[in-house]
């Protein structure tokens, strides 16, 4: 039995009512895989449910709202790709008026000598991807950017073209919008609990709704995607973690300035008239996130980025920081890298988790490959095989070299 039959049975037969499959979690990777699923051709019942439908908190809405095919491993940078060909197509799916503002600029990624090798490696794979990168060397960034200093830098990774940033809160809402006009039911409760008959999940409970009976389930839950695991009995190394963004205004501006990630992980873009930068935190060391915590930590602005931020950029040695958020990802602590697909015993619960700071980019992708799994019992636009949650408890790390 597929999963689309598995999905429509459980759904319609246990309880009578409930929904064919149900999405935990309503922002950009929940609300990318309902699409998809209708896209497909899914004519089940579907509920998403959401805690808060303002996102006020989300990680789609506090992110950088960035893209880039700047990975090192192949199937990241096919999820991206994906993204980026739905962004050269927004107007056909959405309507002539659709726009995310998506600013075309790239992504520089710079190495020190130690550095080096891995951005020479990490360049090859891009390249046999048919991504447009260019690797050059210290004094070659320093003839294209007049404003960069190359003190310390043996080379840098520039994007030429399918990089950039957008407005994540403009593309989360074409796709909500979409959701109305597709039969798609968004619920705004939050799942306290997770009924399981064995190898089957049978439904969820609801803070305010109660008992609702689910023939499939998809973890969108963000940050909150190990604890829905755990729900279901299911462990899954998936835990918030804290990341600040900073707001400064610099008197000089740079039309050319692309995201540019310093060696320490330290990154800056321009932001209409400001820039905006962060990445002074260490996963290595951080821990999970306080779920009631999003006051930013000026600290690491004062401390750690502001210096590196002068040392790069000599004119930004005199900035006027102004504002602050901070924002909570999905991290997961095994590898760093997703976790698509079905459990291998509990095969209606689905897992769209732990894209550890990349989600807002590879959702599309990921919505449509879930959508493909349960229509037509596969993958099909991208193979997401090799982020399989059974690399986890077989220790089989899927290492992606370039987190930012």
């Amino acid at each position: 039995m597929n999963l689309i039959a598995f999905a429509r049975f459980h759904g319609t037969n246990i309880l009578m009512s409930g929904y064919d499959i149900l999405i935990i979690g309503g922002a950009i990777v929940g609300s990318a895989s309902a699409y998809f699923l209708r896209d497909q051709g899914f004519t089940g019942t579907i509920g998403v449910v959401e805690r808060d439908p303002s996102f006020a908190t989300s990680a789609t809405t506090l992110s950088a709202a960035s893209i880039r095919q700047q990975f090192s491993i192949a199937e990241n940078i096919r999820l991206s790709r994906f993204t980026l060909n739905l962004f050269r197509e927004l107007t056909d799916r959405f309507g002539a008026d659709a726009d995310i503002a998506f600013r075309e600029k790239g992504y520089l990624i710079l190495a020190s000598e130690a550095g080096l090798p891995i951005l020479k490696t990490n360049h090859a794979v891009q390249l046999a991807e048919g991504a447009e990168i260019v690797l050059e060397d210290a004094e070659a960034l320093a003839k294209r950017f007049s404003w960069l200093s190359t003190e310390d830098i043996a080379g840098g990774a520039y994007g030429v073209s399918g990089e950039g940033w957008f407005d994540a809160h403009a593309l989360l809402g074409l796709f909500r919008k979409a959701l109305k006009s597709m039969k798609v039911d968004l619920i705004t409760d939050t799942v306290t609990g997770i009924a399981r008959e064995g190898d089957t999940i049978t439904g969820v409970t609801l803070e305010q709704g109660g008992a609702v009976s689910a023939g499939l389930i998809i973890n969108a839950a963000g940050p909150n995607g190990g604890k829905v695991a755990a729900m279901a009995g299911i462990d899954l190394p998936v835990e918030p973690r804290k990341r600040n963004v900073f707001v400064f205004e610099a008197r000089d501006r740079f039309e050319d300035m692309p995201l540019m990630v310093d060696p320490s992980g330290i990154y800056v873009r321009p932001e209409g008239q400001v820039y905006i930068t962060g990445g002074a935190e260490h996963p290595d060391t951080d821990g999970p996130a306080d779920p009631r915590d999003f006051d930013p930590d000026w600290s690491l602005f004062e401390d750690v980025i502001w210096p590196v931020l002068a040392t790069r950029v000599p004119a930004f040695e005199a900035i006027k920081p102004t504002r602050a958020w901070a924002g909570h990802y999905d991290y997961n602590t095994f590898d760093q890298n997703a976790v698509v697909g079905p459990h291998p015993q509990v095969k209606n619960f689905l897992f769209a988790n732990g894209f550890s700071g990349h989600g807002l980019q590879q959702a599309a992708a990921v919505g449509k490959a879930l959508a493909e799994l349960v229509t037509f019992g596969g993958y099909r636009s991208v193979d997401c095989s090799a982020f399989a949650w059974e690399r986890i408890p077989e220790n089989r790390p899927f290492v992606e070299l370039n987190v930012i």
